[in-house]
C-alpha cells in the first residue's frame, strides 16, 4: 500500500462511526461538577457544625475556667552567680551582706586600689607627675595641715602640696570630692572651694560667705560643685559655664549637708532630682524604715545609693546595734529597687570575730564601680555590691582614714 492510499481509508472508517452529541457530554459534566461543589459544601458544614459543638461541650465541663487555656508561665532566668533575696522590706528585695570580719574570704574585684589601699612612702609632685584620671584620693596630715594623694587609674600616686585647712569636723575631704570626669578634685574649707586640677597641678579658690562648710559633691556634667554646710548650700561654678551665669548661687540647703548631691538626692522619704536652676523636684516616695540618712548619694544612669541607719527590722533582729541599710533606689520605673543589710556578726560562726560590730558611722557608700555595683565602704573595707545578683566582693582592704573614689577605679 502507498502512503497516499492511508488517508482516503481513514475517511471511509470514519463515515461509519456515529456523530457524539458534545452538547449531552457538556451537560451532563456541568451536572457531576455542581453536585460534587454541593457535597463539598455539605462536608464542610457538617465540620464546623461538630468543631462548634466540642467547643461549646468542652467549655460547658470546664465550669468556666478560662485559667486552663492560658499557657503556663516560662521559668524565669537569672544571671550566672544569682543569689536569691533573703525576703522583702517596705515591699522591696533585700540581701543580707557577709558578716564582718569575713571581707577577706569574699572574691576580689581587682582595681586600681590593689588588696590593701595604704599611703605612699615618697609619691613624686603633682606638677611632675600629673594624673589624668583620678581612681582616689586620700589625705596626710602634716603639721595641722593636710596634702593630698591622688592615685590615677594606673595605680600611680602623685602628691599634691595643698596645705588644706581642717574643718569643724576634722578632715576636709568628701567622699564626693572627685569630678566625673576625673580630672579634679574639690575640698571645702572654712568660707572657700578649693580646686585642684590633677593634670596642670592648678589650684583655683573660691570665697564663699559661710565658714562651716563640710561637703561637696559635683554635678554630672562636672561644671559645678555643690557645696554645703549645716543649713546652708551653694552651687559654684568651677568650668566654663553658660553665658552670664552666675559663679556663686545660693541653693535649698539641708540640716545633713551631706545630703546634697547631685543629680539625685535620697532623703527622708523621697528620692529628689537636681533641676538646672539649683532646685530639687519629688522623683519618687519612699516608704523605707530609716532612722537616720548616713553619708552622701551617688547616682547612675538608672539607681541612686545611699546608706541609712535602720529602725528595728523583723526580718533581720539584731541585739547589740541597728542594722544599716544600703538602699540602691531604681530611678527608672521600670527596674526595681533592691536593699543591702549589714547586720551584725554571727557570733554562732567561729570564724567570724563576734566582737566586731557595725556600728552607725562605720559604714557609707562611696560610689560605683559601674552602673550595677555600688562601693561600699565598711570598717576597714571597700566591697561591691553587684544587684543583679545580689553578690557582695571585696575591692581593697583599707589602711587609710578617709577617701573618696574616682572613675579611675572602674574597668
Amino acid at each position: 500500500m502507498r502512503r497516499e492510499d492511508v488517508q482516503p481509508l481513514l475517511y471511509q472508517a470514519a463515515d461509519r462511526l456515529p456523530e457524539p452529541d458534545l452538547a449531552d457530554t457538556a451537560w451532563a459534566g456541568g451536572l457531576a461538577t455542581r453536585r460534587r461543589k454541593r457535597r463539598n459544601l455539605l462536608v464542610g458544614l457538617l465540620i464546623v457544625l461538630i468543631v462548634a459543638v466540642v467547643a461549646a461541650i468542652g467549655a460547658g465541663v470546664s465550669g468556666g475556667r478560662n485559667a486552663e487555656l492560658v499557657p503556663p508561665p516560662t521559668t524565669p532566668t537569672f544571671p550566672p552567680g544569682y543569689v536569691p533575696p533573703a525576703g522583702q522590706i517596705a515591699g522591696i528585695d533585700f540581701w543580707i551582706a557577709p558578716p564582718a570580719g569575713s571581707e577577706r574570704f569574699l572574691d576580689r574585684i581587682y582595681t586600681p586600689l590593689g588588696d590593701r589601699l595604704s599611703r605612699p612612702d615618697d609619691p613624686g609632685p603633682l606638677s611632675e607627675n600629673p594624673i589624668e584620671n583620678l581612681a582616689a584620693v586620700v589625705l596626710e596630715e602634716r603639721g595641722g595641715r593636710y596634702d593630698a594623694l591622688l592615685l590615677g587609674a594606673d595605680s600611680t600616686w602623685a602628691r599634691a602640696d595643698l596645705q588644706l585647712a581642717p574643718i569643724s569636723i576634722g578632715s576636709p575631704l568628701s567622699s564626693g570630692a572627685v569630678s566625673p570626669d576625673g580630672r579634679t578634685a574639690a575640698f571645702p574649707q572654712p568660707g572657700e572651694l578649693v580646686t585642684l586640677d590633677a593634670v596642670t597641678a592648678a589650684v583655683a579658690r573660691y570665697q564663699l560667705p559661710t565658714q562651716d562648710l563640710r561637703s561637696v559633691a559635683w554635678t554630672p556634667d562636672a561644671q559645678h560643685v555643690l557645696v554645703s554646710g549645716p543649713g546652708t548650700a551653694y552651687r559654684v561654678l568651677v568650668r566654663e559655664g553658660d553665658y552670664g551665669e552666675k559663679p556663686v548661687v545660693a541653693i535649698p540647703p539641708s540640716r545633713n549637708p551631706a545630703s546634697i548631691t547631685a543629680p539625685f538626692r535620697i532623703e527622708s522619704n523621697s528620692v529628689l532630682r537636681h533641676l538646672a536652676n539649683g532646685e530639687w523636684s519629688l522623683d519618687s516616695e519612699l516608704n523605707l524604715p530609716v532612722r537616720t540618712w548616713v553619708g552622701q548619694t551617688f547616682s547612675t544612669y538608672s539607681m541612686a545609693a545611699r546608706l541609712f541607719v535602720s529602725e528595728d527590722l523583723q526580718q533581720v533582729p539584731t541585739k547589740a546595734s541597728q542594722p544599716q541599710v544600703v538602699a540602691a533606689i531604681s530611678t527608672l520605673r521600670a527596674l526595681p529597687s533592691q536593699l543591702l543589710v549589714l547586720a551584725e556578726t554571727d557570733q554562732s560562726t567561729p570564724a567570724m570575730d563576734p566582737q566586731h560590730l557595725r556600728e552607725p558611722g562605720c559604714c557609707a557608700v562611696l560610689g560605683w564601680y559601674d552602673d550595677n555595683q555600688p562601693l561600699i565602704q565598711v570598717d576597714g573595707w571597700v566591697l561591691a555590691w553587684d544587684v543583679r545578683i545580689g553578690k557582695v566582693r571585696r575591692v581593697a582592704e583599707l589602711d587609710v582614714d578617709g577617701l573618696a573614689l574616682g572613675p579611675g577605679i572602674r574597668p
